[in-house]
């Protein structure tokens, strides 16, 4: 998983597949939130247009990892 930012255009994404992975459908979540899935409808990651409108000024991400035992 990567996180980019791009703060001039003000984009998010986050990927969950490899970075520079193509999508081959985008769906709309919410205004402005997008989702893309490859060719075999895999999820490829998720863009966020003006992320800091649609997250807030000050954005916090948090992530859950299970452990590995």
């Amino acid at each position: 998983m990567k996180i980019e930012y791009d703060s001039v255009h003000d984009l998010l994404y986050v990927w969950f597949a490899e970075v520079g992975t193509s999508a081959a459908r985008t769906e709309t979540l919410a205004p402005g939130v997008h989702v893309d899935f490859d060719s075999d409808d895999r999820l490829v990651g998720f863009e966020v247009l003006e992320a800091k409108t649609v997250l807030g000024t000050e954005p916090k991400f948090e992530l859950a990892l299970k452990s590995a035992s």
